[in-house]
Parts: structure tokens; sequence; C-alpha cells
């Protein structure tokens, strides 16, 4: 299942308090269109992904139909699409699959997030939601006890006062914490790797002026910022804020006969979740990506740069290492080497990653491929990564007994 790209579009992310949902979108499709050079009328469908607005709004079943037609796109299928972090690719994922039916030739995939509030605590509900809420709480006693643990071991013998907390954290991050750990105690990973990977990312991030972060930190700077789970502190994890990406997908005809514009092929988006049973020799992620990998025609070893799923520094090293971009146990390793920079062995999270560009849900799958696509037709500025012919994008979202709730790996050629 393939599609043509011709355009793609995203407002800045960060703290829009003073525009409503309807604004973001519209600034972020009408990008989107104009580099993809058609009008509004040759949209013959969209594919919406949000995550939280039915929570944090009361926004329910037509969402993707409130904000497109407030700008005047409508009379066309508008389908909506709700999968924790995975929610936009899975958009693409439904495009694609009508594009590839024959059933349409050009379609709109949207990924929108209004997340950040004053009342933090209205946040929470859209985080907890992503987890099996019958267990939540057994599940977060656990995570704290195993997060005091480690941190008594790793203090044991120092006088130093602790750092204070970073306000109010996100469930995630302690299950990013208790990941973090384990990888610690299992391959040796070392905090100052997880700073290593976040500042690299910082560093990215100070080159796009789209990011929610643009300021570049130092690996020590990385680790006196506040505690959030340990061993993650603030600047390791993304922010929570609000952002809007489109992309205009397209049939090779449609692409061919109707436009002029830069085109770069996805040549595979698949999706999946945990496994419940069966062979657990590899990775939920590993098993997907062979798949993706398989459709595109393409290796890991083929990758000129990646999009990974790192709401913290602990995400992009489990997702570098289940995607075979590097070998099990070595991510850390790996970005501390500096082999994820721009200007590295294989560049990773050059937008600056879900950590500084910022990670509104709905938003960040098709943010993603825009950055991809920017890439991979020579547009992307000071963070260009040269030469660039193939690109990979992740997502990773939610988490229930089995593991992962959703997953998504999308590769895009030129």
């Amino acid at each position: 299942m393939k599609a043509t790209m011709i355009g793609g579009g995203m407002t800045a992310f960060g703290k829009h308090t003073d525009r409503n949902l309807k604004s973001l979108v519209e600034e972020a499709v009408n990008i989107a269109i104009k580099d993809a050079g058609i009008e509004k009328q040759d949209i013959q469908a969209a594919y919406v992904g949000n995550a939280s607005q039915g929570v944090l709004q009361g926004q329910e079943s037509i969402r993707g139909q409130v904000v497109l037609h407030a700008m005047g796109i409508g009379g066309i299928p508008i389908v909506n699409l709700e999968n924790a972090c995975a929610s936009s690719a899975t958009a693409l994922n439904g495009a694609m699959a009508m594009i590839a039916a024959g059933e349409i030739d050009c379609a709109l995939v949207l990924g929108m997030e209004k997340m950040y509030f004053e009342d933090r605590a209205r946040v929470q509900p859209a985080f907890t939601g992503c987890m099996d809420v019958e267990v939540l709480q057994e599940t977060m006693a656990r995570m704290k006890a195993s997060e005091e643990k480690a941190k008594a071991k790793a203090e044991a013998g120092q006088n130093e006062p602790k750092k204070e907390k970073s306000g109010q954290r996100t469930v995630f991050m302690d299950v990013y914490a208790q990941a973090a750990r384990f990888h610690m105690d299992k391959y040796g990973t070392t905090q100052r790797q997880l700073a290593a990977i976040a500042a690299k990312n910082h560093w990215h991030s100070s080159m796009n002026p789209l990011a929610q972060y643009q300021q570049d930190y130092s690996i020590d700077e990385v680790l006196a910022s506040p505690d959030v789970a340990f061993p993650l502190t603030r600047l390791m994890c993304s922010p929570i804020g609000d952002g809007v990406a489109a992309a205009i997908v397209c049939s090779e005809k449609f692409a061919r006969e109707k436009t002029a514009a830069s085109k770069v092929e996805i040549s595979s988006c698949v999706l999946g979740s945990a496994q419940v049973s069966g062979d657990r020799s590899e990775s939920n992620l590993t098993k997907l990506a062979r798949r993706a990998y398989d459709q595109a025609g393409v290796g890991p070893e083929d990758i000129d740069l990646a999009e990974v799923h790192d709401a913290t520094s602990m995400g992009e090293i489990s997702s570098s290492e289940n995607l075979m971009l590097c070998d099990i146990g070595d991510g850390g390793a790996f970005g501390e080497a500096g082999h994820s920079k721009l200007g590295g062995k294989l560049p990773i999270n050059v937008s600056g990653g879900l950590e500084c560009q910022g990670h509104p849900i709905g938003a960040t799958g098709i943010r993603q491929v825009v950055e991809l696509f920017w890439h991979l037709s020579d547009r992307a500025g000071d963070r260009q990564v040269a030469g660039a012919k193939v690109g990979l994008a992740q997502n990773a979202g939610g988490t229930t007994s089995a593991g992962e709730g959703a997953l998504s790996v999308t590769i895009l050629k030129r």
C-alpha cells in the first residue's frame, strides 16, 4: 500500500492560549494546500487524528467536521480517528487504504490537538485514560515503589540535596522512568547518556522555528534540571502544548497530472499493538518494523533519518533499538557517541523530537511525516539532512497490561 505526498504544513507547537483549535487547523491546512499546489475542492476525503478533545473540551464524534467546515471544507467524507499518540498516523493509514483501493485520488490527513490549559489537573485525564483505568492505581503504586527504591540506591553515600520536583507530571513520565531504570539495570545505560540524547535534541530544536523549545542545553544543564521521575529530569521530557499538522496525499496519477509540487512516496504505513500471546522473542515494535521495511523494500541500513517517539530520552533509546537502527542495549551509547546527531551516522529526531518540538498527542504522527517530507524534498533549512532519500517515522501510544496500545511505523522515499 503506497501513496504520494505532495504537500505538508504545520503550526508552531507550543502554548497557544489566545487561539482555538479551528484557527490552528485553518493555518496548517492552508499551508499544506498551498504547498501541494492544489485547491480545497481537489480534496476528496479528510482523515482526522485527534486523541483528547473529547476529554478536554467535550467535543466528541464530529471533531474533524467541526474544524474543517469552519474553514470551508465539506461535502466530502470526513473520518475521525482516535488511537492515542498514533492517532494521526492511523489517519494516514486510512487515507492510503482508500487511495490504494481506488476510491479516492486525493486526501487531506490532519493531526490536531489543543492540550495546554493553565489548570494542569484538567489535562491529566487525557493521559490516565490512555491506560487501563481499572488497574491504574495499582500500576501507579508499583511504579512509585520502583522509583523510590532506585533513587535511594543511586543516592546512597551522597550528601547532595535532592533537586526540586518538576511540577505536576503525567502518568507516562512514570512509565518511561520505569523503562529507563530497567534498561540501566540490564544494559548499563547511564543517566548521563539519557541527558546526552536530550541535549542533542535540544540542539536540533534550536534550529527549528516551529518547536516549542528552541534553546540549546548542555548535558550538564539537562542533568541539573528539576527531577520528574528518576532518572528523568524535566529537560529529558516532552512538554504539553498545542499544535496541528497536515499532509496532502494522493495517487501517483493525481500527482503526475494535477501538480508540479514536490513528490515523495509514502512506501509503507503499518499499524499494530501489543501481542497478548504467541512468539515474544522479538518486541512488538521490531515485528511491526519488519513489516514496514518489507513493504517499503528497504532495511534499517537504508534509513537516512528517523523521527521516533521520544516522549522522553528513554523513548528514543527504546525506539532506536527496536527499529533495529542500533543494537539492543546500545541505544544510550549510540546517542552519547553522537551517531544520532545531525551530521552523524544516522540523524534521529532532527526536528527536536517530541522532547523539544512538543507532543500535542494527535498531531505528532503527521508532524513527523511532514518533517520527513521536508527533508526528502530538501526544504528543512538549517537542520537539513544532506542527501536524505529514505526517512522513517514511528509512534507508540497508550499502554495495557500486554504492552503498547498503539504502534505505527511509516517509511517515506524519494
